[in-house]
């Protein structure tokens, strides 16, 4: 493989999106600070493309989107579903579960009556909650400002086993520490 090739290879393996061929050709010219012509580049993408085409390799080049991009051979499809359910099934820090604890027990509330509550900013943990699809945006606030408002989501019943939010342990119901300073408040 040509010099040229492996450039091509390490742009379209650096996108994070489908990379168009004007775009490469920009690029390749810049390096190389000399002309090249468009079907020549083509040509060496279509050859980079059979490359991949063979079993040993788990990718290819894929033409999509007006551009190029590599991408996962369909038979690896469940490999790839295996690894995204264990990374979906990571913890959640302790930050993020108080969060999602305040959000539940008093929602539908605001990111600022949350950070009242915990005494700390709620940004992150709320962020990661979003992305874990365990809250939702339910709306916004008619306070000033008019601030988002979040509510738990289908995904966190699903998660927790519950039918409604009604069905959440009460307060009174969970273990004191035995180990306890002072007497509990009943």
């Amino acid at each position: 493989m040509d010099n040229t090739s492996l450039h091509i290879e390490a742009i379209i393996f650096a996108s994070d999106s489908p990379i168009s061929l004007k775009e490469i050709h920009q690029c390749i010219e810049t390096l190389q600070k000399k002309e090249l012509d468009k079907s020549t580049l083509q040509n060496k993408i279509t050859a980079l493309q059979q490359k991949y085409l063979a079993n040993n390799f788990s990718f290819n080049i894929v033409e999509i989107a007006g551009g190029y991009q590599f991408l996962s051979k369909v038979e690896f499809s469940d490999t790839l579903s295996t690894l995204i359910q264990q990374k979906n099934k990571k913890k959640l820090s302790k930050s993020a579960l108080e969060t999602l604890s305040v959000i539940a027990y008093k929602q539908p509330i605001t990111k600022g009556e949350m950070e009242r509550i915990r005494g700390v900013n709620c940004d992150y943990a709320v962020r990661k909650l979003l992305e874990k699809e365990l809250i939702k945006i339910n709306g916004r606030s008619k306070d000033v400002g008019r601030p988002l408002i979040y509510a738990t989501s289908d995904k966190f019943m699903q998660h927790f086993g519950l039918k409604s939010i009604k069905e959440l342990p009460k307060l009174k119901e969970f273990k004191h520490e035995e180990n306890q300073i002072g007497t509990p408040i009943e």
